[in-house]
């Protein structure tokens, strides 16, 4: 009898272990799997930096807004008023740059596609390099131009040639801008020049900042240029970002300003792995402006880095 219980006991327990615990040991190992990449994990490098949370402008900015993202994961490291719909300038122009790379990669153009020039890109007032009707440049040399000078010229010139006419230009610079999540935003032409109902938001521009640089890194061949000529020599380049050549692992991106937009910056920089954006809006000076974008970038280098956790199994 003693012998037949133990039987039947065992037999229980081995049914209860095959129905019960063999998806929960299936479970476990397969919820971990090994990959030969490296896994990145921001970190933070100084606990000072929570303090944000009780003092929201603990940088003292003097700028309208700001925001500074990490590049990456797009996690919102520091936020001034980052939701405030305000005039962007030329920082417009990185929407039109993005949708420009997105014709390169899906073959539409080329770098080296030849770009006419009509009346009305030739004659954009503001930031330009004197487009003339007669001649056309190729795209490499626009992009130049756009990344450099910021060239309204060019700009409009683009968007004609790709989409017929800077009216669906827009339509399309809208759509993206609805794709990533830019809800604060509403474009109305491609250059950035004042027009009522164009705004945008600090935040809205580091998601097309953060979509320029980390799906077209061929950009950086462009906003990382100090100085630089068309036309033979004829026509000189000096970029309109000063970080460019002062500040260490700049990146780009692209400034903008106007009487009533005062100074804006989307300013990108990379050092040891660790990717940041600052992005800074209604400046009352340019040199704030640029004060400001470094001050962000310092603060994120300063108390963010990136641990990398490789896998050693081969």
């Amino acid at each position: 009898m003693l012998k037949k219980f133990f039987i039947n006991t065992i037999s229980f327990l081995l049914c209860f272990c095959l129905t019960f615990l063999s998806p929960l040991i299936c479970f476990a190992s397969n919820d971990y799997i090994w990959s030969s990449f490296l896994d990145s994990t921001l970190t933070n490098a100084n606990e000072e930096s929570n303090t944000i949370e009780n003092n929201p402008n603990l940088l003292n900015l003097e700028s309208g807004s700001a925001v500074l993202i990490e590049q990456n994961s797009g996690k919102v490291l520091y936020d001034h008023n980052m939701h405030d719909q305000l005039r962007p300038a030329s920082v417009t122009k990185i929407m039109s740059i993005l949708l420009i790379m997105e014709a390169i990669d899906s073959g539409k153009i080329n770098y080296e596609t030849q770009v006419p020039c009509s009346e009305q890109a030739a004659s954009m007032g503001g930031s330009q390099i004197w487009l003339d009707t007669k001649e056309t440049l190729s795209v490499d040399e626009m992009l130049k131009a756009i990344c450099v000078v910021s060239a309204n010229d060019c700009t409009v010139a683009m968007a004609e040639f790709l989409a017929g006419s800077q009216e669906n230009f827009v339509m399309q610079m809208n759509e993206k801008a609805k794709s990533l999540g830019m809800n604060d935003t509403c474009f109305k032409n491609c250059h950035g020049i004042d027009e009522d109902g164009h705004v945008t938001s600090s935040y809205d521009i580091s998601l097309m900042s953060r979509e320029l640089l980390t799906k077209h890194p061929n950009i950086t061949k462009y906003t990382t240029i100090y100085m630089d000529s068309l036309r033979g020599g004829k026509s000189q380049l000096v970029n309109t970002n000063k970080l460019i050549r002062t500040y260490k692992g700049i990146t780009g991106l692209k400034t903008g300003s106007t009487s009533l937009a005062l100074y804006n910056l989307s300013a990108s920089a990379t050092r040891d792995d660790l990717s940041l954006i600052a992005v800074v809006m209604k400046a009352p000076t340019t040199k704030i402006r640029f004060s400001e974008a470094q001050k962000l970038l310092d603060y994120g280098f300063v108390n963010y880095s990136y641990k990398k956790l490789e896998n050693k199994r081969r």
